[in-house]
């Protein structure tokens, strides 16, 4: 039985009834994956001995009468920014080119104990830095729509691996945005959880502030039940909620009475390819005619957000990828004549992280440097504190009558571009990330769902998404 098409709840239960094993759903994964992945350099290191492996241990327990997980024989990829043990974890970069984890993040822990498996780590931004999967030290990943353009980033290689359907799910890592905008870019639903919902151990750090593991999927109720594995309380993460996570699937298919939806006006912005401006024009007359009302809102802290991100982002950056030394581990540098430590350091940082990585190392080093640190870094925090302000207005005003239940804007001013048409200029490459970055800074969820396709383009139409903004902990 082929699993291609099927969801992950689907391929749960055909595995569950037995009208396919857990071994031959991921077998027929791993072809796939085989069959695809040179078209796309997607996944960087696929798990075929220890996926068929974990598979032929479900299908005995079965076998043996023993309770099922319920997500038994269900494969998944995960960005390769998140430890396995036993498997290399990367990141994409050359510094890390050769790393093997002692230990499992604990999302992944998770997802494996509720019967998902892993078959691959997939391709990313190098660090997570970027918006295109043009950054991996390892070649850019495609999108499968059309292999020309990006898939977007940094969860490049999961979101080109579910589109292409080789897997059914996958986890991406979201701080700006790299699950969502490559969610919107294939056709995906992309969803950032909460911070602090899903714990952050094991996710290699790139802004410790605004980093959280998501589910990227080809359905809403998917994302559901791979948020509901993942999430919840941790005591290797003193960044993890103890606030009580909800089971999302329970009131999945039921409508919200006299729904309110904010639309910031910057959200029509002339700025914004015409597809994307019929994507949410279509967007906004589909839920009316639902029954919601949809409420035009002035948020003028979005035009901040993202300078405060691109300050704050790079800032903690700094201070994370400090401790890539090459002393401990990772790539280092053929030491020459009359080196000393500090020229060990300089050659190795300079040989193993890429372009884009240095960019921010040397941004965040500047904005957190003795003579600029209040006028930028502090600055940006109080911004920070802006956002959030103007979010928690909408959804918790004074009169509760007018409280909005979720922020509408797109997921990205534009579809998806060629591949190193952007590449020259990172200016226009950060600004892909306006409308994402804010919902990271507020630490709210957010989720972008495929909203139709730009017909604009010669070769192929490409996909457009929006996204939908809640309170904290209304994932």
């Amino acid at each position: 039985m082929s699993t291609a098409c099927l969801t992950i709840q689907e391929t749960a239960d055909a595995v569950s009834t037995g009208q396919c094993s857990a071994r031959d759903s991921i077998q027929s994964a791993l072809d796939r994956a085989d069959a695809l992945n040179p078209k796309l350099n997607a996944l960087l290191q696929t798990l075929h001995e220890p996926a068929i492996r974990a598979a032929t241990e479900q299908d005995n327990r079965r076998a043996a009468g023993d309770p099922m997980p319920p997500l038994a024989g269900v494969p998944i990829v995960i960005k390769d920014n998140m430890c396995l043990q036993g498997s290399r974890t990367t990141c994409a970069s050359k510094i890390l080119a050769n790393y093997e984890s002692p230990y499992t993040a604990t999302a992944l822990e998770k997802l494996i104990v509720a019967g998902a498996i892993p078959i691959a780590k997939t391709n990313l931004d190098e660090f997570a830095m970027g918006s295109s999967g043009e950054n991996s030290a390892f070649e850019p990943t495609k999108n499968p729509w059309d292999p020309s353009r990006v898939p977007g980033g940094s969860s490049s290689g999961s979101a080109s691996a579910v589109a292409s359907r080789i897997v059914p799910g996958a986890l991406g890592s979201d701080t700006g945005g790299s699950i969502r905008q490559p969610a919107a870019f294939c056709n995906l639903v992309g969803f950032k959880p909460t911070y602090s919902t899903v714990s952050r151990y094991g996710l290699v750090a790139f802004a410790s502030s605004l980093d959280q593991i998501g589910p990227l999927t080809r359905t809403v109720e998917d994302a559901a039940l791979l948020y509901h594995a993942i999430s919840g309380s941790d005591p290797l993460d003193s960044t993890a909620s103890p606030h009580p996570i909800t089971n999302p699937l329970t009131n999945l298919h039921h409508p919200i009475d006299n729904l309110r939806i904010a639309l910031p006006s910057v959200a029509r912005t002339h700025t914004n390819h015409p597809a994307v401006t019929r994507a949410l024009e279509h967007t906004i007359k589909a839920l009316t005619n639902l029954g919601a009302e949809i409420i035009e809102v002035d948020l003028p802290t979005l035009d901040h957000a993202i300078s405060a991100y691109y300050l704050i982002a790079p800032a903690e950056a700094s201070s994370n990828l400090a401790r890539f030394d090459a002393i401990r581990y990772g790539v280092r540098a053929e030491p020459k004549k009359g080196d000393d430590l500090f020229d060990l350091y300089a050659n190795s940082r300079a040989q193993g992280f890429g372009p884009e990585v240095q960019r921010r190392i040397m941004l965040g080093t500047y904005a957190l440097s003795a003579g600029y640190y209040d006028a930028y870094y502090r600055r940006a925090c109080k911004v920070r504190r802006l956002v959030k302000q103007a979010f928690d207005n909408l959804f918790q005003p004074t009169n509760p009558s007018l409280a909005c239940h979720a922020v509408l804007m797109p997921t990205a001013p534009h579809p998806a571009w060629q591949i190193g048409s952007l590449a020259d200029d990172p200016l226009a490459m950060y600004l892909e990330d306006y409308y994402t970055v804010a919902a990271n800074l507020a630490g709210l969820p957010a989720i972008s769902l495929p909203a139709g396709f730009c017909h604009d383009t010669a070769d192929h139409p490409l996909p457009v998404g929006v996204q939908l903004i809640a309170p904290a902990f209304a994932d």
